[in-house]
């Protein structure tokens, strides 16, 4: 007996690749993979006691192209990133363009205990580190027992 499917493809695959293209058209946020979840650049945000530490993820950017911005309490990174594809011409093809390109704009908003006065910004290796230190009246302390 010979086997013949119902439908012309895979359908399966279809409702997948359709499932992928309604989730981008909803996304406005830029990645390194295009429009994505997450963001360009991609980022850790935590804690310590003493701290919030976040690291954004920008590789092949000027540090002094990055904007970085602190206020009431919510941190602004922006700024650009230049595509590296050769100029559009009769004889150059891009095949693959998965890099993003394009200003960029990712917003953290903070902890209220956090001090706006102490707040380091370091960049390298493709790496930006931003330090802000919390108030000394938040940070945890041994009270003597008299």
């Amino acid at each position: 007996m010979m086997y013949r499917s119902l439908f012309p493809r895979d359908l399966f695959a279809e409702l997948d690749r359709l499932q992928r293209e309604m989730q981008q058209s909803y996304e406005v946020s830029p990645s390194i993979r295009g429009l994505a979840r997450g963001g360009f650049p991609a980022m850790n945000v935590g804690g310590t006691p003493r701290s919030v530490e976040i690291y954004a993820f920008a590789p092949g950017l000027d540090p002094a192209g990055i904007d970085v911005q602190l206020e009431k309490g919510v941190l602004t990174i922006a700024g650009e990133r230049n595509a590296d594809l050769p100029e559009k011409d009769d004889k150059a093809a891009v095949h693959i363009d998965e890099r993003f390109a394009g200003r960029f704009r990712r917003v953290v908003s903070l902890p209220d205990d956090v001090d706006p006065n102490a707040v380091t910004a370091r960049y390298r290796d493709g790496v930006l580190h931003i330090s802000i230190q919390r108030k000394a009246a938040s940070q945890p302390r041994r009270i003597a027992i008299q």
